[in-house]
């Protein structure tokens, strides 16, 4: 498999994870798809003629060279599922990324103590007290957090790896170039400092509604565990629970109070099989 090509093909806008499998899959050496017109790659991959012009235009109009030169020059490196860096636990998820974009420290993704740390973007003050008291501990063990940088719960447990010098990572539902929230900005840029930020959209990608499920899958396919800090009953945490336990990884959950909405969510899931935390041991006596 030719790296840079699949670099190359993945940048193409509008080119979907199936899309590029079925290239992949006929094509592995990513040779034939190059010499190929607009119909030949609608017959040949089952593209339709829209993302077929598309790709044909994108391998007309631009430079598998400029790319790489223009992740170099943005201190972003790119990683393929082929790669022997691509992190090992997400390599095994139904659907992981072809490629991954990075700012920060790969080896951060290839530790045994991870934890995957969702929760809703409007916490309540105790919902934040106690994911404080379970992760901190946690975090002084040397735990590594990856959450995805959005408000609230998601900013919070990053937040405090940071003020405690740990290793954490941040996965976007955007690119790398287009951080979302902008407020978050200069978090992001602190965690690339101190771990890694990373995204399975190329670069200058902005941030669409249907991106997040996709980002959420990867935080949860990083680790063996996800936490689930406070949730409401149809939110993006609830969602990432269920690709964890598709992906056959723990859940764990937080209690809250049945007088806030926030934690119906959390309180949903343990009904159903999570695992209640009240403490950090709740989560160290597992053996993942």
């Amino acid at each position: 498999m030719d790296k840079e090509r699949l670099i190359f093909l993945h940048h193409c806008e509008g080119l979907t994870w199936n899309q590029l499998r079925s290239i992949v899959v006929a094509d592995p050496e990513l040779k034939s798809v190059f010499l190929m017109d607009i119909r030949r790659l609608k017959m040949s991959y089952g593209l339709s003629e829209l993302t077929a012009k598309r790709l044909y235009h994108h391998m007309k109009q631009n430079n598998s060279t400029y790319i790489m030169k223009n992740l170099v020059k943005r201190s972003i490196s790119a990683v393929t599922i082929f790669d022997g860096n691509y992190p090992p636990l997400l390599k095994n998820i139904y659907d992981p990324p072809w490629v991954l974009y990075g700012q920060g420290d790969w080896t951060v993704l290839n530790r045994d103590k991870m934890i995957s740390v969702v929760g809703t973007r409007n916490p309540s003050s105790h919902g934040k007290q106690a994911l404080r008291k379970v992760l901190s501990p946690l975090i002084d063990d040397r735990w590594v957090v990856i959450s995805g940088l959005a408000k609230g719960i998601d900013t919070f447990a990053h937040e405090l790896s940071i003020q405690k010098n740990s290793l954490t990572a941040a996965v976007l539902g955007s690119g790398l170039l287009q951080v979302y929230p902008n407020e978050n900005r200069e978090l992001a840029h602190k965690i690339s400092e101190q771990g890694i930020v990373l995204s399975e959209f190329s670069p200058h990608v902005s941030p669409k509604r249907w991106h997040f499920p996709l980002r959420n899958r990867i935080i949860s396919g990083l680790t063996r565990a996800t936490l689930v800090a406070e949730a409401r009953t149809k939110s993006g945490s609830l969602i990432t629970a269920d690709q964890a336990l598709e992906q056959g990884r723990d859940v764990f959950a937080i209690p809250g109070s049945i007088l806030e909405e926030c934690a119906n969510g959390t309180n949903f899931l343990i009904q159903n099989g999570a695992k209640l935390v009240m403490s950090a041991e709740d989560i160290q006596n597992e053996s993942f």
